[in-house]
């Protein structure tokens, strides 16, 4: 079993002009990543615009992955689907592959009952052997796993963690609350700003969209609470606040390519239409990088 913890990169996938993805620069955004020390490298997430890829891009991009990272930290790969069946089909692919970690998200568009999302997750986790890490995105799916189901599917001997991208910090104490009887169990912000204190109430880390931008700062709120020094962690914790700032401005994952082109890396445009950002918004998103790269941020 994988050790779900730390700064867990939902890595951005490069594209060339034409939309097609660019897997020589996602080789060199792997590197880069595992470089500045983040602790695992997640495909196809939202940085990842899994919402966009087909099943066939997404299994090549899953075996660049593990072929460059090469066992040096996990692999993380979004799996989940609106369908059971096309979850499995893919998890199991995944496998195949040679991820380590699966990340499933909730099924979306139609409304799901607790029940149903509970029978959804069980049935996966019966027929893919591999970790899974439950993925709670209510703003975008229209669906939230409840903490109660949270704390019923923790049981489970192969789900193994939660990701709560919510941004409703008391919906994390209460997955927290859900499943400390569960050794092991994890609790991962999907909110980059909720980090440290995610790990203060007895998580164990972040999927961090901001490690595209900024891995080292990133990876040092993990290793610097790790170390006992909450003071610095906080430091790097408040130091990506002017970065998210610039989500005002768009998509956050657009935000967050666009970002990641001006510190001078071939990553192109999320695929259209997610793709624009405003001359107002694009000034302002160089002026904080400027700044930032002055303060030494990387």
């Amino acid at each position: 079993m994988v050790d779900i913890k730390g700064i867990i990169a939902p890595i951005i996938t490069p594209m060339n002009a034409d939309e097609s993805v660019n897997y020589d620069e996602l080789r060199v955004q792997i590197d880069r990543l595992i470089g500045h020390g983040v602790h695992g490298i997640f495909v196809f997430g939202t940085n990842g615009e899994g919402y966009i890829l087909s099943e066939d891009e997404k299994c090549e991009i899953m075996k660049t992955t593990v072929d460059q990272v090469a066992g040096r930290i996990p692999v993380y790969a979004s799996t989940g689907s609106n369908s059971t069946l096309d979850t499995i089909r893919l998890s199991k692919k995944a496998k195949d592959i040679g991820v380590d970690v699966l990340s499933i998200i909730t099924p979306g568009f139609a409304a799901a009952s607790q029940d149903e999302l509970y029978t959804h997750f069980k049935t996966v986790a019966e027929q893919v052997d591999l970790p899974i890490v439950l993925y709670n995105i209510p703003a975008r799916t229209g669906n939230a796993i409840a903490p109660a189901t949270v704390g019923k599917l923790s049981t489970i001997n192969n789900i193994v963690g939660v990701k709560d991208s919510s941004g409703n910090f008391d919906n994390i104490l209460q997955y927290i609350e859900h499943t400390r009887d569960q050794e092991g169990f994890a609790v991962l912000s999907g909110n980059d700003s909720l980090i440290l204190w995610t790990l203060l109430a007895g998580g164990t880390g972040g999927v961090a969209g901001c490690s595209n931008v900024y891995p080292f700062t990133m990876a040092q709120i993990y290793e610097q609470f790790l170390a006992g020094d909450i003071a610095a962690s906080r430091q790097y914790q408040d130091s990506i606040r002017s970065f998210r700032d610039c989500f005002k401005f768009g998509n956050p994952n657009t935000i967050v390519k666009y970002a990641v082109a001006e510190l001078g890396f071939p990553v192109g445009k999320c695929r259209a239409p997610f793709n624009q950002l405003s001359d107002q918004g694009f000034e302002a998103l160089r002026r904080v990088i400027a700044d930032n790269q002055t303060n030494g941020m990387k």
